[in-house]
């Protein structure tokens, strides 16, 4: 095998990695975001945790970060829980930094 065969197969590793981290982070902040929202709306254990599955469940609907705002600002409207779309992306942002911490150390 050549070198830049041996460097070509090394970056595809690379890229799958960094791949598979990014998106264990992603599913770890929406489990932590699931359960932020579960929170507010009055949900304890087992009921903070099947709330926090349709959370990760809803980032698969759209590209971006959009469907995990709807789905919360929905969800708060039909609880009476005030909330903002703003707080949410904060807390989202907020909330990979801390997965992606979580996820390292594991």
């Amino acid at each position: 095998m050549s070198g830049f065969d041996e460097r070509e197969k090394g970056q595809l590793a690379k890229i799958k990695h960094d791949d598979e981290l990014h998106f264990r982070v992603v599913q770890r902040r929406n489990k932590l975001l699931g359960l932020w929202a579960a929170g507010l709306l009055g949900l304890k254990n087992a009921e903070a945790d099947a709330y926090a599955r349709t959370v990760i469940d809803a980032d698969f609907q759209k590209p971006g970060i959009e469907d995990l705002v709807e789905k919360l600002m929905a969800d708060f409207a039909a609880r009476n829980v005030e909330m903002n779309a703003d707080r949410i992306r904060k807390q989202i942002e907020r909330l990979f930094a801390e997965a992606a911490q979580q996820v390292r150390t594991e």
